[in-house]
């Protein structure tokens, strides 16, 4: 369903887990390559990627949401809007306002066609007169992190939540979706930083589990001022509402969000990385809080687990364990985004394959395993299991510190 001739859906999104009708996807580009091992670390990636392969098991992973749901792609959305000549010279003077770069690549970089300029915000510009040794080689710095949809805006109900990103080296994709929500989908937003310039939020933490309940992950890319920030929005506009926050680790950098240690596969299951659920190792001590909004007032409450933050508010939810019953299985596959899954439906999910103890013990709860490479060939139907997990082929992509919930932004679900 990748079609430039695209016109706008709906947005809202009020659960992790109902029928998927829209996501916003990016296909990783040519900006991947533009890291090395000296500025891997400052993309905040833990190593360079090899991009055909990338590219191969991306074409597998976009085939499935392909076959299931409308698929918008946000370069042929982005070269659509740069037509507008007020919403590129917005986004022209504020993307070289960010990157410090000067006005005559301002005039340049107006004067080209939509679809180049396109690419150029994305991938980046290199500078005429790059020495061939220092590091700083692109006027405009590439986009490294686009592909992780879901970080730099999220879907809260039916407005979207720009996000206030914890690294300068992602604050101008906010740009872009912000351009895209605003002018394209016509929707409105949120942001905290617009409220305080020290409040962050990003979409990894925030997962919506019913209309009134949200739970987010607090660490190091959403604190609790950005919390604080979405409490207070809700205490205007809800009698009542609820905020289940999980406190992360700092470290290391594979806990960087909620969806890396906790995820829904349905409205009876979610899959969870262990040592959260006890409390044990890097979780010891992390409070696991419920935010109670009640016409106006907001009160709080502390509980062992997130699973039993659920149950207090009536979920019947139980937990399928992350890389199985090893321990450490279970941080192996926790690296590399092992319980970083993805709701398409109630008990609909995909995840990356390589994480086999994880596939094993959804497949003992009952989801059947699916290939992706079968799906996206015509060779089996999803819409033919109750229950299934989609898996598809991850060698390079975990090795950028996201799965398949990092990679897709919801726009629309049942």
């Amino acid at each position: 369903m990748n079609n430039k001739n695209i016109t706008p859906c709906e947005v809202n999104v009020s659960s992790e887990t109902g029928t998927l009708r829209a996501v916003l996807l990016h296909r990783p580009g040519v900006e991947i390559e533009r890291m090395t091992p000296l500025n891997a670390a400052h993309a905040l990636y833990s190593d360079i990627l090899n991009k055909p392969i990338v590219d191969t098991e991306y074409h597998y992973f976009s085939g499935v949401l392909e076959k299931w749901t409308n698929c918008y792609y946000v370069e042929d959305i982005l070269e659509k809007l740069l037509d507008d000549k007020e919403i590129r010279r917005h986004l022209v003077d504020e993307s070289c306002d960010m990157d410090d770069c000067d006005d005559d690549l301002s005039d340049t970089l107006m004067d080209l066609p939509s679809a180049e300029l396109a690419k150029i915000l994305i991938e980046g510009y290199e500078d005429p007169g790059w020495d061939r040794v220092s590091d700083d080689r692109y006027l405009l710095k590439p986009l490294y992190n686009l592909f992780f949809t879901r970080d730099a805006s999220s879907t809260v109900y039916n407005r979207v939540l720009i996000n206030s990103m914890s690294f300068e080296v992602r604050e101008r994709e906010t740009l872009i979706y912000e351009a895209i929500f605003k002018h394209f989908f016509k929707t409105g937003t949120l942001n905290a930083m617009a409220w305080d310039r020290d409040a962050r939020t990003e979409g990894g933490d925030v997962q919506i589990a019913s209309p009134d309940l949200l739970c987010i992950g607090q660490g190091i890319r959403t604190n609790t001022k950005g919390i604080k920030y979405l409490a207070q929005n809700f205490a205007q506009e809800r009698e009542r509402f609820h905020i289940l926050v999980q406190e992360l680790p700092k470290s290391p950098e594979s806990f960087i969000h909620l969806d890396m240690v906790f995820t829904f596969l349905g409205q009876h299951q979610c899959m969870a990385f262990e040592p959260m659920l006890k409390k044990t190792g890097l979780f010891a001590g992390k409070d696991t809080t419920l935010i109670t909004i009640e016409k106006g007032n907001i009160s709080y409450s502390k509980y062992s687990n997130i699973i039993e933050g659920l149950h207090s508010l009536g979920w019947d939810i139980e937990p399928v364990v992350g890389g199985g019953s090893d321990p450490w299985n279970q941080l192996r596959e926790q690296w590399h985004s092992g319980a970083n899954f993805f709701s398409l439906g109630d008990g609909k999910i995909m995840g990356y394959r390589r994480n086999t103890h994880t596939i094993d013990a959804l497949d003992k709860a009952g989801f059947a395993v699916l290939n992706a490479e079968d799906i996206v060939d015509g060779k089996v139907d999803m819409h033919s299991y109750d229950k299934f997990v989609a898996a598809f082929p991850g060698s390079e992509l975990p090795r950028a510190g996201g799965g398949a919930r990092c990679m897709t932004m919801p726009i629309l679900r049942d």
